[in-house]
């Protein structure tokens, strides 16, 4: 089955990946821009940004997101479960830890979707006592309608404030479509 196949799954696509690529630029940009000339930049060493990716959803978005960077850019990733039998509303586990320490560095937790809140918090408390000199986060999708609780976003590439099931870019269902270069929402009959 080729990607072409699986549009035939999408209800509809959302973002297509030239929108996505136009999206990721701007971002680069005004990261960039913020982090050279607006002082965002605390780093007492002054240590390239770090960049630190939530696996496995956001791999493909840090990676199209550091390319466009013109400055030096160190990255790390990390990787936390909140799905599991059991488990309690915003229950967030930790799977893989940072390689790389981050106290007095400037970090830039990159996610593929923010909805609950929930596992942006838990990092953000987790990143918080390993005292950087500044931690900023930046996700592709900021899923509004599934938000639980109060969190902050720095760079939002796209607002969702419908609750549907999305996949591609590095979002899956049971790990598939992250491949696809598009978001698009998954027909429920294709939703176990």
């Amino acid at each position: 089955m080729g990607l072409a196949q699986f549009e035939d799954r999408m209800s509809r696509i959302l973002f297509s990946e030239a929108a996505i690529q136009e999206r990721v630029r701007e971002m680069a940009a005004q990261i960039t821009r913020d982090y050279t000339q607006n002082g965002l930049a605390k780093d007492p060493q002054g240590r390239p940004l770090l960049l630190v990716g939530v696996l496995r959803g956001a791999l493909l978005f840090m990676t199209d997101l550091a390319r466009r960077f013109p400055i030096l850019v160190e990255y790390d990733l990390i990787s936390v479960s909140s799905y599991g039998n059991g488990t309690a509303p915003g229950a967030v586990r930790l799977v893989k830890d940072l390689e790389k320490p981050i106290e007095g560095r400037d970090v830039l937790l990159v996610e593929d979707i923010i909805d609950t809140g929930y596992t942006l918090e838990y990092l953000r408390s987790s990143f918080t006592a390993r005292k950087p000199a500044s931690f900023r986060v930046c996700t592709l999708v900021d899923k509004i309608a599934r938000r639980e609780i109060n969190t902050s976003i720095d760079y939002s590439g796209f607002a969702l404030d419908q609750d549907e099931f999305i996949v591609g870019y590095g979002m899956d269902y049971a790990e598939l479509y992250r491949n696809l270069p598009y978001i698009g929402i998954l027909k429920p009959e294709y939703i176990a």
